[in-house]
């Protein structure tokens, strides 16, 4: 067979379309093909390796694709077909990675980790973490390839909100940030986390303890909620959260549903615990006390603490915060800051500091000692339980100085 002249540009640019499709070769398996319509377009006519059937690879039309590009293209298709791969399956896989890069964005890959982080968190929780990223993350970075995530560009997207001071934010987001990364690693997607770093070019945020009261301050705050001009449902919810030392959201969640008033006990469910895990308060005479006053008011509704818009609904966990705020003390108390206040009191009473911790609900990371806890403790906490009761009954009324032989003899019994 005579060998094929190659094709010259005027060639190419003059031929005319006839009544069927025709091909003009400019060797070594490259064609022009002419179409009816005029329409012209490059193809590589080629063995494919191993089966050596016949096959064609598009190199595009013309003029788009000139003669000189087609034969690069040639060329390179030639290459691979000596490395024994085939042109057309490498086009067709390269366009398939394409497809995916533009498809698995940051903002579908953050949208698939969400919806099993959010199976393990509260619903708020999860809210919060999504509304940062809509409002930090996603203005940025939503549309781009998760594979074409860099840590200079994160950073660089981060430093604006580290420039106001809130490190806080910007802690949290590198963290949410990593956990998306890593999720994308875990599921494929990308070889390496590029984020793994990026917190240690942000300045740690400063350490701040719930602002507390100090022992010896509880009998004036006592005073002062007895006079504050707030409605009986917040004024209960402060002393309720007092008495039982639990953490706003859940004292403001409480429900009738979870108080056992014959074995005076409330049982918070795990979903409403900040761990994750059901904890249950023994309740004291005074914290029965509060559950009758209320009685009337939401006895006949689901939560002990119903908000004053809508009764169907629990207050809102910032409730108590607001009122200790219009009592004068910003800057000084946060609701909070009443369990650290517990805590130091009975701390320096001298109770068993792990029953303290009991109580106060903090996860004892050893799973043995966490059941020995739970059913072991549960006699020792209902005597802490109500020595702090107590407690904060004599500091209402100034009859605080007989509270230590109360405490031997609970500690005795």
């Amino acid at each position: 067979m005579a060998k094929a002249t190659p094709l010259t540009n005027t060639e190419v640019k003059q031929a005319k379309p006839k009544e069927k499709v025709y091909k003009l070769s400019d060797g070594k398996g490259l064609q022009l093909r002419v179409r009816p319509n005029g329409n012209k377009s490059w193809l590589l006519d080629y063995m494919k390796p191993y089966t050596n059937k016949r096959s064609s690879i598009g190199f595009g039309g013309y003029p788009d694709v000139s003669l000189a590009q087609a034969r690069k293209l040639r060329e390179k298709a030639r290459e691979l077909l000596a490395q024994n791969i085939d042109p057309k399956e490498d086009k067709d896989e390269l366009k398939r990675h394409q497809q995916e890069k533009q498809a698995n964005t940051f903002e579908q890959v953050a949208a698939n980790w969400f919806d099993i982080k959010k199976a393990e968190i509260k619903p708020d929780t999860a809210k919060d973490l999504w509304r940062s990223l809509e409002l930090h993350v996603f203005p940025s970075l939503a549309k781009y390839p998760i594979s074409k995530i860099t840590a200079p560009i994160t950073i660089d997207i981060l430093k604006p909100i580290a420039a106001k001071g809130t490190l806080e934010t910007v802690k949290r987001l590198t963290q949410r940030l990593n956990e998306i990364m890593t999720y994308a690693v875990n599921t494929g997607l990308i070889h390496a986390n590029p984020l793994s770093g990026i917190k240690s070019a942000f300045k740690k945020p400063a350490k701040n303890n719930m602002p507390t009261l100090t022992p010896d301050e509880l009998p004036d705050f006592l005073k002062n909620l007895s006079y504050a001009s707030i409605k009986l449902v917040t004024r209960s919810l402060i002393e309720w959260q007092l008495h039982t030392m639990v953490r706003p959201s859940e004292a403001a969640g409480t429900a009738w549903a979870e108080i056992d008033l014959e074995n005076k006990l409330w049982t918070i469910p795990a979903e409403r615990m900040k761990k994750g895990r059901e904890h249950t308060v023994p309740l004291t005479e005074q914290s029965l006390e509060i559950l009758e006053r209320l009685q009337p008011v939401s006895g006949h509704r689901e939560f002990v603490f119903p908000a004053d818009r809508d009764p169907k609904k629990h207050v809102n966990e910032q409730t108590a915060n607001a009122a200790i705020k219009r009592m004068g003390y910003q800057g000084r108390l946060v609701a909070h800051g009443l369990r650290a206040l517990a805590s130091t009191t009975l701390n320096g009473q001298g109770f068993d500091g792990d029953v303290i911790e009991s109580a106060l609900s903090h996860v004892d990371k050893n799973e043995v000692r966490r059941a020995y806890n739970r059913s072991e403790y549960l006699e020792r906490r209902k005597n802490l339980m109500c020595w702090w009761s107590t407690h904060i009954e004599q500091a209402a009324t100034g009859k605080i100085d007989l509270i230590n032989s109360f405490k031997l003899l609970q500690i005795v019994s």
